[in-house]
């Protein structure tokens, strides 16, 4: 009698777990309808937004501005300190708000000065307007288990890539078609419309986009509690995400600030790399390579395989990063991740500066440099992973 019982129970435990399992799937696939498209869109628009300079500057603002090469040089470089600079109060706030409210929000802020740049008269106003507004992977983090999370950041990064194939054509669109329409230059159309388009999006999204697992309106109570419970079995999440944090928000900082992992992940991240060190040395070798080679043909195959290595490498590296800091509670986590993007932003100060018209067509230099430093990230991951594992 009683073995029939225990295999009765023993039944009814793996009908569970089976309809627990399909429950999940079901969950990941509702998140993944409401949350990806909404960020993916997002950062396409924004990535279109603030890479728009370039090809203003091709369309003929540094003529109209009257900008010399230094002066335009600014205009680029002061995004990236903007970036640097409200990343972590820009992640600090989010923590504590609803994403649905804030992300779309700042998208419309970001929106609005983009167009806005479009009037500019001089470089004053020019750099005033680029000095603006990072959340999305913290907004991941918050989801998603630990190993659905680097398929979700690469489809989230794929924006960027999209962005860069076919912002340039949708570009030199606007520029060529509408310039001299209302007596307006086509790059400040540019601005204009792209700037426009982006707010737009932003007003959209409010309604399409999930905020936490515990306080999503998009999700059934039951819902609510699945994602919850996956995450807390999954170590990412605990008890105390959905309730008020009751810790000053500079206490977490200096939480941050003094946990180690806050300054191993930085450097690792600044070179772009792969958490796999494997990947990072075939960039390396590729970039060696591409430093050497002077046969055109060669060159651009080589180039191709470094972009390969670069976007697996960044979306790899940024699930490394939350996996990583997945037992910290939210608020420090989202410290944590602003932070190491924040700063290896950095990078793009000297980065820019590596590739003068001087050392055309070679660019030994940057590439030299740039081979370097996945070196350094081949190091820096490779004692990152034996450093987690000693001290998870």
């Amino acid at each position: 009698m009683s073995i029939s019982v225990e295999h009765s129970k023993s039944q009814d435990t793996s009908r569970s777990m089976v309809v627990d399992l399909d429950a999940e799937k079901k969950l990941v696939r509702k998140v993944d309808l409401y949350l990806m498209p909404s960020i993916f869109i997002l950062y396409l628009f924004s990535y279109m937004d603030r890479s728009n300079i370039g090809l203003a500057k091709i369309a003929g603002m540094e003529e109209d501005l009257h900008l010399a090469s230094n002066q335009y040089y600014t205009a680029v470089i002061v995004w990236i300190i903007g970036y640097t600079i409200s990343a972590v109060p820009s992640n600090m706030i989010l923590s504590r708000t609803r994403p649905s409210v804030f992300l779309p929000t700042i998208t419309f802020a970001w929106g609005s000065v983009a167009a806005l740049i479009g009037a500019v008269r001089n470089q004053g106003q020019l750099i005033a307007l680029r000095f603006l507004l990072p959340a999305v992977i913290f907004l991941i983090s918050t989801w998603y288990r630990k190993n659905e999370q680097s398929k979700r950041f690469l489809i989230f990064l794929t924006a960027g890539i999209l962005s860069g194939a076919f912002g340039g054509v949708i570009s030199g669109a606007i520029t060529s078609t509408l310039d001299g329409a209302h007596g307006i230059r086509g790059w400040r159309w540019l601005f204009i419309v792209e700037g426009v388009a982006t707010a737009g999006v932003s007003l959209i999204v409010h309604w399409t986009l999930l905020d936490y697992p515990h306080s999503s309106r998009g999700l059934s109570p039951e819902e609510r509690k699945l994602a919850q419970q996956g995450l807390i079995e999954d170590g990412i999440a605990d008890q105390g995400d959905s309730k008020p944090p009751n810790t000053s928000i500079f206490v977490f900082l200096i939480k941050v600030l003094s946990n180690w992992r806050t300054w191993v992940l930085v450097p690792g991240y600044m070179t772009l790399g792969a958490l796999l060190v494997g990947n990072m040395l075939a960039g390396m070798v590729f970039f060696a390579l591409t430093a050497g080679i002077r046969n055109y043909t060669a060159r651009y195959v080589c180039l191709c395989f470094i972009n390969m290595t670069l976007w697996t490498g960044n979306a790899l590296a940024l699930s490394f990063a939350t996996t990583a800091l997945a037992s910290v509670t939210r608020d420090v986590r989202a410290i944590m991740l602003a932070w190491m993007t924040s700063v290896a932003a950095l990078a793009q100060l000297y980065g820019t500066a590596l590739f003068p018209v001087e050392d055309s067509p070679g660019y030994v230099v940057g590439f030299s440099v740039f081979a370097a430093t996945f070196a350094v990230g081949v190091v820096c991951y490779g004692l990152v992973d034996i450093l987690f594992k000693r001290y998870p």
